[in-house]
This record gives structure tokens, C-alpha cells and sequence, in this order.
């Protein structure tokens, strides 16, 4: 299709050294698109550079303060002469329960996830505004963002926020056409070899070169880090305009569309509800239907006696429920 093709297109991607951020900017140039590389190791944005099939140059900054921003966007426009889509994936992993969790732990993660967000996408939004030909703005999630994960007090805040951000761009850059939406991807990372369900299904499989089973990249919604290029692709080119403001996931052989908050259910009551009466009608009403929280440890079918069908473990099948694209996965980039 032509809309996918990026041709005279110019994006960003940060942390594009290595893992998923080096994925989507293969992806992008390989699509048409000119790339700036971004990554605090010099070495790896210059490999990156290297190994994209098409024009690139590379930033090697920390992301988070206005600074590098403002360097990534000149960056692109001093190369390639404008700026068309931004892909801001920089993260990095302080994991640790609440009560070990230290103030830089929780400060390092926000900065670089939520801050850096902020900034590079603030830095574009001006620039394509001044341009005057709408943009992307792709901003990357995580599933525990959307359902919190054990030990990931501020990885899950910052991808929370992330998408909440999402949400709000898509209203203020509407009129200047500029999309906006969070993707929120799946994939065999580093992060994922620390998992015991997937460790070994993983290192078979890069031993092999053969792909995942069928029912950890369906039901778990787990794949290599190319399986989530595509959904980036789509969002930079003109195939998704009118898409913005969406949480989607993507992994494996799984497309999802992730719902927003809402209310789910709604009580009335005149007067107003104190303490006693919320009491008194919880457990027939709210208490009934409580959301669940967490992402499911994946559950791999169970084998049946041969001629009997195994039924599919879906997610959710085990933990606190469905957690739909990743389920048990706990990672994200």
C-alpha cells in the first residue's frame, strides 16, 4: 500500500542502540523513512547507524532533559531538513518492592521514561506545528502500565503516565493533525530471558531458529522483537490517519486494542453515601464485581491423553485475570 510507504518521512526513534528501539528504527528506514538514532552508548547508535538500510544519523544523549531533546529534533532537521514522526521508546529498569525501593530507583525511571517522553515529544510537537503538515507521535507502553506489575512501582507509574499523555496530546495536537497514540508491545528482550515460564522456550528457539509455540505467541501474545515493528510502521504512515489518542498492543500473533478507564459500574443514592451505607452495600454491589490488578503468569496447555484436545490457555487462564496482550509477560520496553 502507499500509505505505509515512508519516503521523504524523517523520524526520531530514543534508545534505538539495541532491543525493540533498534527493531523500530530498522523498520522505519527500512520503509523509506531517514532516521536519527539515539542511545547513551556511543557504540551502539554507531552499529545502529550502520545496520539501517537506509539514511541515518545518530545522537548519542540521555533522554530526559530538554537539552537532549532539543538535540534529537535539531538533529533531523539539520540532516534530513524536517521532522515527521517521533518514536520515543528510552527506558531503563529499577526494579524493587515499594518498601526497598529507593528515591533515585524511582526518580532514574520517571525521568527517562516519563520526563524523557515529555521533553521529546514537547521538542516535536513544536517542530511539526511550525511545519504545518501534521506528524506521528508514537509513545511506547508497557502492559504494566495498563495493569501494574510486582516490584515495578515506578517502571508501571511512568508507562501509565505514558499513555495517559497519549490521551492528552491526542486532544491538543488534533487541529495541527499531528496523531498521537501508545503502543504497547510484547517481545523476546533481555528483559523476557528472566521470566522461568519463557527462559527456556526462548533460548530453544534461538537455538533452533525456529519460531515460539503457537500458544505462547497467541495466548501470550509473545514474539520477537520484529513481530512489533509492523503496528509502528502503520502508525507513522499515512494508513493511520484519524488514529489517535489509542493504547494498542501488539506481540507475537496478537493485535489488541487496550480499553481506557472508565466507570464501570454507577450507584445512586439520596442524600449522598456515607461511610455506613457505602459499608452496608459493598459486598451486594461494587464488592461483587471487583477489577482485578497484575499481569497473569503464563500457562502453558495442558497435555491431554493422546486423541483428546488440549484446551487453550488463554490469558488470564491463571493469576488475577485477564491481562490481554502480554499476559504474564510483565515486560515492555
Amino acid at each position: 500500500m502507499d500509505d505505509i510507504e515512508l519516503s521523504g518521512k524523517v523520524a526520531i526513534v530514543t534508545g534505538s542502540g539495541r532491543g525493540l528501539g533498534l527493531a523500530y528504527a530498522k523498520a522505519l528506514s527500512a520503509a523509506g523513512a531517514s532516521v536519527v538514532v539515539n542511545d547513551v552508548d556511543r557504540a551502539a547508535v554507531d552499529e545502529a547507524v550502520a545496520a539501517l538500510p537506509g539514511p541515518a544519523v545518530g545522537v548519542t544523549a540521555a533522554v530526559g532533559d530538554s537539552e537532549s531533546a532539543d538535540r534529537l529534533v535539531a538533529a533531523a532537521v539539520e540532516s534530513f531538513g524536517r521532522l515527521d514522526i517521533l518514536v520515543t521508546n528510552a527506558g531503563i529498569l529499577r526494579d524493587r518492592v515499594l518498601w526497598k525501593m529507593t528515591d533515585d530507583d524511582f526518580d532514574e525511571v520517571i525521568r527517562v521514561h516519563l520526563r524523557g517522553t515529555f521533553t521529546c515529544a514537547r521538542a516535536a510537537a513544536v517542530r511539526m506545528r511550525e511545519q504545518g503538515e501534521g506528524g506521528r507521535i508514537i509513545l511506547i507502553s508497557s502492559p504494566a502500565g495498563q495493569r501494574g506489575n510486582f516490584g515495578q512501582t515506578n517502571y508501571a507509574a511512568a508507562k501509565a503516565g505514558i499513555a495517559a499523555m497519549a490521551r492528552t496530546w491526542a486532544m491538543e495536537l488534533a487541529r495541527n493533525e499531528i496523531t498521537v497514540n501508545a503502543v504497547v508491545p510484547v517481545a523476546t528482550t533481555a528483559m523476557t530471558r528472566t521470566i522461568p515460564a519463557f527462559a527456556p522456550l526462548i533460548e530453544e528457539s534461538e537455538r533452533t531458529g525456529e519460531p515460539l509455540p503457537a500458544w505462547v505467541r497467541r495466548d501470550e501474545g509473545l514474539g520477537s522483537v520484529d513481530d512489533v515493528t509492523g503496528l509502528v510502521v502503520f502508525l507513522a504512515s499515512g494508513a493511520s490517519r484519524g488514529i489517535t489518542g489509542q493504547a494498542i498492543g501488539v506481540g507475537g500473533d496478537r493485535l489488541a486494542l487496550w480499553a481506557h478507564p472508565r466507570e464501570k459500574s454507577v450507584a445512586f443514592r439520596d442524600g449522598g453515601w456515607s461511610a455506613a451505607a457505602i459499608a452496608a452495600g459493598w459486598a451486594s454491589g461494587f464488592g461483587s464485581d471487583l477489577e482485578t490488578y497484575g499481569i497473569p503468569a503464563p500457562k502453558p496447555p495442558v497435555p491431554q491423553e493422546q486423541g483428546a484436545s488440549a484446551p487453550s490457555a488463554g490469558p488470564g487462564a491463571q493469576g488475577q485475570g485477564s491481562a490481554g496482550p502480554g499476559a504474564g509477560s510483565g515486560i515492555g520496553a
